[in-house]
């Protein structure tokens, strides 16, 4: 019995260390690039680790387009984008989850559908809105769009159930308002679901590059998915100097999520548990 536990635990971690890889394989195989030269860029086997590393392709994307003002760009963006969706998507799944009202339900189900229309389905019209707006050419036209998430709403609204009654029946009791309770009681209870959702909001926005490229004109408002495609164009790719602004991108995305992994998994677990 115990000879079986073992070889099935063996088993199971070979599994996830062939899943680990797979979906590593693209990352390494950018990072690699990165530190290569011209010389070894196409080599057969690939050199995984290069002989030569360099650090000039990472210089080359600071010289060829503004990094520094890209990265300020997406941070505001982000930044912005981040506080609307856990704010919104907090008050959205509150009086789904914790009130008591007539087609409560029905309503909730209406908010899932618009899940089944992909976002380009609603590109000219979101377009059309911003423009009415006066907000074309602005971060908050870069924003708005996705203030609020229907995803966001569902993993808020999972999260509050599984908040006891009792301690907001308390509350009541002792003169809180409705808004007392959730902002002084439910929410703060809440933490690692928000944590959770601020983590989805940030990598959205931080890696969003099709709504920006459509409602952004100045290239100084450019976010940096929106500048890295300038680096390398179908008439002259540079795989080394991509590669390279591509690991930049990421290290942001690496440094917030290690130190909100654990929000993250606390999030999803209470979500999927409820």
């Amino acid at each position: 019995m115990r000879g079986r536990k073992i070889l099935r635990c063996i088993f199971t971690y070979l599994i996830l260390i062939v899943v680990a890889l797979f979906f590593t394989f693209p990352f390494l195989w950018v990072l690699s690039t990165s530190f290569k030269g011209a010389e070894n860029i196409f080599t057969w086997p690939p050199e995984w680790i290069p002989k030569k590393p360099t650090f000039e392709n990472y210089k080359a994307v600071f010289e060829r387009i503004p990094m520094i003002r890209y990265f300020l760009n997406t941070l505001i963006i982000t930044a912005i984008g981040v506080v609307f969706q856990v704010v919104l998507a907090s008050l959205a799944a509150y009086p789904l989850a914790r009130l008591e009202w007539k087609g409560k339900d029905l309503i909730f189900k209406l908010i899932l559908l618009p899940m089944l229309i992909p976002m380009q389905g609603a590109l000219i019209v979101n377009f059309i809105t911003i423009i009415k707006m006066g907000l074309y050419d602005s971060y908050f036209g870069v924003v708005l769009p996705g203030a609020v998430s229907i995803f966001g709403i569902f993993l808020m609204r999972q999260q509050y159930f599984s908040v006891p009654k009792e301690i907001e029946d308390a509350a009541r009791i002792d003169g809180c308002n409705e808004f007392q309770v959730f902002w002084k009681i439910t929410f703060p209870l809440v933490r690692p679901g928000t944590s959770a959702l601020a983590i989805f909001a940030f990598t959205s926005y931080w890696n969003s590059l099709l709504w920006p490229l459509v409602v952004l004109r100045s290239p100084d408002k450019y976010p940096i998915q929106v500048g890295l495609a300038q680096l390398s164009s179908t008439f002259e790719p540079n795989f080394r100097t991509a590669s390279a602004a591509m690991v930049l991108a990421m290290v942001p995305i690496l440094i917030f999520f290690y130190f909100t992994q654990r929000f993250f998994i606390e999030g999803y677990k209470g979500a999927v548990i409820q």
